[in-house]
């Protein structure tokens, strides 16, 4: 009797431990993965914040440098390190701060100036950038023919601003219209060899495709031509600004009234040189701002074309 209890007894264990050990089993069978899954997952979100940080802090030396180096090398001019470097008086190349005072007490006078030549810079920038557009687009329907006439058109670059100006001048007269004039004729080739290299570089299995749908030639520039073509007009726009100021202020130097390459060459006649560097630094400024504008505009419209390249 004592022999059979104990034997059902061990039985039962023997079928508890087995039922237990299974449960336990199942548990960690269920368990173990979700927590590895859940582990890996934070692993990965630590991994990426730590890279979101690496980055961050990268993009942020990277953009501080510029401005670090600025600040060192106008604290260098403002020592006079560049004067005893080049063995230059403080009448020939005048510090920081005599430039910082000229600006404030001549604002007015530079403000109505800058206004000037900025509008026959942006006069001659949109009107130059027009026309060499338009000469590209015409181009690239007679790929032959418009392959040479940009070519010729790109030979204007080769003519000197200095014997442009006098000629516009005779042209145009002493008003704002010889310098936009200038200007347009400086940024129209840059604009259309820009264009239509962009306009005609594509690649022959989109164009084939194309045709094999049997699109017409404007179906294809309008699909095709002009999409692929958008960044290299804005590297055209871009070129074009930062020369548009270079023309603007040359063509004052001969007959003009006001702008400041007027004030820019009266002054260094009259020997008064935080004037006259007053005059560089706000068409800087003028120029920087204007082609910052440009590249945001770029940004905007076609994000899908920004080159990002790691810092």
């Amino acid at each position: 009797m004592n022999d059979h209890v104990w034997k059902h007894r061990n039985k039962e264990d023997r079928v508890t431990a087995v039922v237990s050990g299974g449960t336990s089993m199942s548990s960690s069978a269920m368990i173990t993965p979700t927590s590895a899954s859940h582990l890996q997952e934070q692993q990965g979100q630590a991994e990426e914040r730590r890279w979101t940080r690496r980055l961050r802090g990268r993009s942020m030396g990277v953009r501080l440098l510029p401005a670090l180096a600025g600040l060192i090398f106008l604290f260098l001019w403002q020592l006079r390190f560049f004067h005893f470097l080049f063995s230059l008086e403080i009448y020939q190349l005048p510090v920081p701060s005599s430039i910082a005072i000229s600006i404030k007490d001549n604002a007015e006078m530079l403000f109505r100036y800058a206004m000037y030549s900025g509008t026959e810079m942006l006069g001659g920038f949109l009107l130059g950038s027009s026309l060499g557009a338009l000469a590209a687009i015409i181009a690239c329907f007679f790929p032959t023919s418009g392959k040479a006439a940009v070519a010729v058109m790109s030979a204007l670059n080769a003519i000197p601003i200095v014997a442009l100006a006098p000629i516009m001048n005779n042209w145009f007269g002493d008003g704002i219209w010889s310098r936009i004039a200038v200007v347009a004729v400086i940024t129209m080739a840059a604009m259309a060899v820009s264009l239509f290299k962009g306009l005609t570089s594509i690649q022959p299995q989109y164009h084939e495709l194309l045709g094999g749908l049997a699109a017409s030639k404007l179906q294809i520039f309008i699909k095709l031509r002009l999409p692929h073509a958008l960044p290299a007009l804005f590297a055209g726009l871009k070129i074009n600004m930062s020369t548009s100021i270079i023309g603007a202020i040359v063509g004052e130097f001969f007959i003009a009234s006001q702008g400041l390459g007027y004030l820019l060459s009266d002054q260094i006649r009259l020997a008064n040189m935080p004037l006259a560097w007053s005059c560089i630094v706000i068409a800087a400024v003028l120029g920087i701002v204007l082609y910052e504008a440009v590249v945001l505009t770029e940004k905007r419209l076609i994000p899908w074309s920004r080159v990002r390249t790691d810092p």
